[in-house]
Formats: structure tokens, C-alpha cells, sequence
């Protein structure tokens, strides 16, 4: 590790020219995604200082008039001349697109965000940024505008501190909204305090948050298994190796859920690599050791009710496409797999009572896999789980083209009948559901296909379940949950979602689960008739039509007859449909978990702390 950090380090591959015209190329998109991500690129860059040993203490602003401060202690963006630009240094990051100390591995071994990217683009798509840096005994200062030099770096008053503030007014003119939500950016600080064990990371908006781990990806663990009943203490193994360091948790636990998750460089790795690879394999070989011989044990078995962060941090990622999202380096598969084998063996044998628990739940797994193997035998046999056969209940739509059909999952028998009377048979499907399905957060894959309601929803959609799941062979690309405004209807909701979010994931990763927004109220006033979405919208009706109003709430679909209920809630011209999507896989999950889990007190929790957002809403 070095030390230096100095002009000389700043080099330049492009200019700004095309930020400013194309933003989602460099942030995504202009909504509320791409407005979030400026923030984690200025982060990013303290958390690289972080990494190099340079910075302990993290701050981010909300401020009231709309912009974001972002304050490290680390060494300070280089002021003196850029010896090629002949201006600063820091007027050189903060234009040069691909610009910063990253690219010759002296200065930053390793680092996360853009690689020189983040802190131009967040600068050429803000009104305005100010950028202070403390280093070299002085405060110095530069203002800019739409990611031009408004000023020249300015030297302040003296000081014996380092670090870097940055404080950014997102361009109205770029961006859907300037409107920066609190929990989300605390999601993605949460995690980076965690996979950056003793690092400080504040947030102070509309509330404030100290995120601090001196645990690191064991206290990580322990919260993603918030609400679940642990085996035993994380397991920690970590290893540096040809510039390569890893951090591997992991903790067993009495869910039939497998949670996984791998970082690079503290990002993401959603689609896995090597490093997920690699520990996938030992982790088998290792726990075949000490299960029965005789037993046939696969990779899922061994994974069921596990949670395990698996942290590299790498000089030279190599990601298999540009979203960053899949490890393709070779020789991180080798290490993974040689520490986890070793490391494993030798705590499991230290610990014999834990490995029998963990050695039970596996042969456990292994039986209820064989028995979901069977149990889908037997519903094929009798013609179920295969497109060919569809369930009776099901009124199908005429087209034959998914990408044009779509499937309501309606609450009851009542609100089915409206619908199948209401709906565009030509490319509109309708499936009646009776009841409430199985919580399948606390079922397996065999008691899965038991139930009769899931049976039918899984031939219904026909792309098949588990390792025969396709999602080629989906016969509708949106399906849509339809239920009542009322406590069961937010239940049968919610139990559908853990279905989708658990067992047939890529459906939402695609973007085809959807939820139905049915009115909560009609408005008449003479002649006149409203629909009414929600409470707020109903006292904003009230003051416009003033007196002689009269109002009606639906809480059942049943409610509605056929021609009102296609008229507000089955109308591709008037609908409101919510896409569901999955914004940060790490908090889905362990949300999933604390709400149809089997403990009470983190359930509880969570709702006193969530009602009152709740009621304002009125959901």
C-alpha cells in the first residue's frame, strides 16, 4: 500500500461531452434510480479511500433545498497542477470523464464504483456543486454548474485535517424528480458499513442513522438471519492471497430457505461468478464428509437454511457483461474453494454437536427433494405442472402470444365471476383463487405441490418450478394480482409475492408480476361520477366538488360489477398497475423473512414501526 496520492496519479481518458445528452448510459436512467445512484458514486469514492486505509468516517446530507453533502476523512482530492492539464488536479477529476487515481494500482489496489466515472458524471448532471478539500495544511474550494468551472480552486483558511466534501444540486432539467428517499439510500449505506467492517457511515435527512460494524459480514449475517433461529454462531473465515482478499460469513439456520450473497469490490454480484462458484463447490465437498455414507447429497441440500456473504476485493475485476453483476475471474474460484474446504472441515470437526444439527437438516433436505421429485411425478402423471392440461377454473385468453397475454390472480370466487364477465377475453386470463395460499417461507418444495391452489397457479403460468423451472415457456408476461382493499386482500397479496419472490424469482427479475390498484371509493355528485385511488386523493375530491357529494367504498372486488370493475382496474387505458420490482435483493429477502417467518418479535417490530406509514397511505 502506498501512501501517495498526488496530481501526478490523475489520469485522463475522455471528456464530458456526452454525459449531459445521454445520462442513463453512465447512471442508468433519469428517474429515481439513476438520482440515487449520484450519491452512491460520491461514496464511492470515500469508500475507496476506506479500502487504501485512508478514511474512517463517512457523512451524508439530505439537505432541505434539495441537494446532497458527502463528507470523508480521507486524504483529499489532489489541488496542485495537473502536469499534462496544467490546471488542478481537482478541476481535472471533476471534468474529465474517467478521470482519478485508480487505473495504475498504485494509488487504489482496489476499488468499487466507475472507475473514474462517478464524481464528473455527478458533477455534469448538478446545477451546481461545491467541492471542498482539506490537504496540503489548507481548505481549498471550486465551485461548478452543469459540470463546467464556475470558479477557480480557491485556498481557504489553514487546517491540520484531510478529507473531502462534496455537496451536488441534482439538474431539474435532467432528472424525473429531485426527491431522495431516506430508506433506500440507508439500504445501500447499511450495506457498504458492513462489508467495511469499522468504517463510520452517518445519514441525516427527515431522520438520522449511525451504520457501524466492528463485525463487518458477520454482523451482516446475523441481520439477514433477523427472525430466523440460528444453529450456531457466523462462521468467519478470511485469506489474502496474490492481491486478492476474501471475507467469507456463513450461519445455519431452521428456515428451507438458501440465502447467498457475493460482493466485488462492495458491489453486488447478482448473477454470481467464480467466487460463488467456488465456495458452492466446496461447501458440498466439505459437508458430504460428514453426512452418513450412503446418502445422496446435492449442492441445494446443503444450502438449504444457510445465509452467507461471500466478500472479494480483487485489483483487476473481470465482470462478464457491463452491468457489473457476474465475477469472471479465474484464479478467485481456486481460493474460495481451497479456504472454504479447509476451513470448514476443521471448524465442523471442532465442533461435532453443530455439524450433527447441520448434518441433519441436510439428509432432512435430501429426503424432501426426493419427496418433491416424486410429488411432481405424480401431478404430472395426472396431467398437472404441463401447459397441455390447464386447470379447469382457469378462464384462458384467446392469444397464443405471451408477450400480448396477461393472467389476473383474483381473490375468490365472487370477484372471478366479475372478472372473467369483465375482462378482454382476447388476451385477458383470469384465475380465481380460493382462499389463502400456503406460506411458503415456512414450507418446502414437496408440501408446495400438495396444495392445490399453487399446483393450479404453477400450471396456470407454465413455465414449470424448481430445476425445471423456464421461463421461456411463460404463457403470460404480466401477471396480476387482484385482490380486495382490506386486511385479506393485503394478506393473500403478500403470500402470493413471498410465492413469486421465492420459487419463481425470475418472473419478477423479468418484470412480469404485477399488482391491480382497484379504487377505494366512487364519488357522485349529480351526474357526475369519480373513482377515488386512496384517502388523500378523496379529501383533494371533496374540496374541488365542495357539497351534495356522495361517497361509496369498495372493499371487495365482488362489489364492483363487471362493466365497472373493466372500467377501473382491468382497462389498459384507465388501470393503475404497480410492476413489482426488486430494488435491493439483501432487504427483500430478510423483509420476507421477518413477516411469514415463523418468529413473532421481529414481526412485531416491524409492523409498529411501519404502521403509521401505512395508515397515511391508507393501504
Amino acid at each position: 500500500m502506498t501512501g501517495e496520492y498526488g496530481a501526478e496519479e490523475i489520469q485522463v481518458l475522455a471528456g464530458l461531452e456526452a454525459v449531459r445528452k445521454r445520462p442513463g448510459m453512465y447512471i442508468g436512467s433519469t428517474g429515481t434510480r439513476g438520482l440515487h445512484h449520484l450519491i452512491s458514486e460520491v461514496v464511492d469514492n470515500s469508500i475507496d479511500e476506506a479500502l487504501a486505509g485512508f478514511c474512517k468516517e463517512i457523512s451524508v446530507i439530505l439537505n432541505k433545498d434539495g441537494s446532497v453533502t458527502v463528507t470523508d476523512d480521507g486524504r483529499g482530492i489532489p489541488v496542485a497542477e495537473h502536469p499534462k492539464f496544467k490546471v488542478s488536479a481537482l478541476e481535472v477529476v471533476m471534468t474529465k470523464l474517467h478521470a482519478g487515481g485508480k487505473f495504475d494500482k498504485k494509488t487504489y489496489k482496489v476499488s468499487g464504483g466507475l472507475h473514474g466515472v462517478g464524481i464528473s458524471v455527478v458533477n455534469a448532471l448538478s446545477k451546481k456543486l461545491i467541492v471542498s478539500v482539506k490537504r496540503d495544511g489548507f481548505i481549498w474550494e471550486q465551485t461548478f454548474e452543469k459540470g463546467n468551472k464556475k470558479t477557480e480552486v480557491s485556498k481557504e483558511e489553514a487546517t491540520t485535517e484531510t478529507g473531502t466534501t462534496v455537496t451536488f444540486f441534482p439538474d431539474e432539467e435532467i432528472f424525473d424528480a429531485i426527491d431522495f428517499d431516506y430508506d433506500t439510500i440507508a439500504l445501500r449505506l447499511r450495506e457498504l458499513a458492513f462489508l467495511n467492517k469499522g468504517i463510520k457511515i452517518s445519514l441525516k435527512g427527515d431522520k438520522e442513522d449511525v451504520f457501524h460494524y466492528e463485525g463487518g459480514i458477520k454482523s451482516f449475517v446475523e441481520y439477514l438471519n433477523e427472525g430466523k433461529s440460528a444453529f450456531h454462531e457466523p462462521i468467519y473465515f478470511e485469506k489474502v492471497e496474490d492481491e486478492i482478499e476474501l471475507e467469507i460469513s456463513m450461519q445455519y439456520n431452521n428456515s428451507y430457505q438458501e440465502t447467498v450473497f457475493s460482493f466485488v469490490n462492495n458491489i453486488n454480484t447478482h448473477e454470481g461468478g467464480t467466487h460463488l462458484s467456488g465456495f458452492k463447490t466446496a461447501l458440498t465437498r466439505a459437508l458430504n464428509k460428514f453426512v452418513e455414507k450412503g446418502t445422496t447429497v446435492q449442492g441445494e441440500d446443503v444450502r438449504e437454511g444457510l445465509t452467507a456473504v461471500i466478500s472479494v476485493r480483487i485489483p483487476e475485476p473481470q465482470f462478464e457483461g457491463q452491468t457489473k453483476t457476474k465475477l469472471g475471474n479465474s484464479k478467485v474460484k481456486g481460493l474460495v474453494d481451497s479456504i472454504v474446504t479447509e476451513k470448514l472441515i476443521e471448524y465442523l470437526q471442532e465442533n461435532p454437536k453443530i455439524a450433527r444439527l447441520i448434518t441433519d437438516k441436510i439428509i432432512n433436505a435430501a429426503k424432501a427433494r426426493e419427496a418433491a421429485r416424486k410429488a411432481r411425478e405424480l401431478t404430472r402423471r395426472k396431467g398437472l405442472l404441463e401447459g397441455s392440461s390447464l386447470p379447469g377454473k382457469l378462464a384462458d385468453c384467446a392469444s397464443k402470444d405471451p408477450a400480448a397475454s396477461e393472467i389476473y390472480l383474483v381473490e375468490g370466487d365472487s370477484a372471478g365471476g366479475s372478472a372473467k364477465q369483465g375482462r378482454n377475453r382476447e388476451f385477458q386470463a383470469i384465475l380465481p383463487l380460493r382462499g389463502k395460499i400456503l406460506n411458503v417461507e415456512k414450507s418446502r418444495l414437496n408440501s408446495l405441490l400438495k396444495n392445490n391452489e399453487i399446483v393450479t397457479l404453477i400450471t396456470a403460468i407454465g413455465a414449470g418450478i424448481g430445476d425445471e423451472f423456464d421461463i421461456s415457456k411463460a404463457r403470460y408476461h404480466k401477471v396480476i394480482i387482484m385482490t380486495d382493499a382490506d386486511v385479506d386482500g393485503h394478506h393473500i397479496t403478500t403470500l402470493l409475492l413471498t410465492f413469486f419472490f421465492r420459487y419463481l424469482k425470475p418472473l419478477i427479475d423479468e418484470g412480469y408480476i404485477y399488482i391491480a390498484m382497484p379504487p377505494l371509493y366512487k364519488m357522485k355528485k349529480g351526474k357526475q361520477e369519480f373513482w377515488i385511488a386512496n384517502e388523500k386523493e378523496k379529501e383533494e375530491k371533496l374540496k374541488e366538488l365542495g357539497d351534495g357529494v356522495s361517497i361509496q367504498r369498495y372493499k371487495g372486488l365482488g362489489e364492483m360489477n363487471p362493466n365497472q370493475l373493466w372500467d377501473t382496474t382491468m382497462n389498459p387505458d384507465n388501470r393503475i398497475l404497480t410492476q413489482v420490482t426488486i430494488e435491493d435483493a439483501v432487504e427483500a429477502d430478510r423483509i420476507f423473512r421477518i413477516l411469514m417467518g415463523d418468529d413473532v418479535q421481529p414481526r412485531r417490530e416491524f409492523i409498529e414501526k411501519h404502521a403509521k406509514e401505512v395508515d397515511e397511505l391508507d393501504i
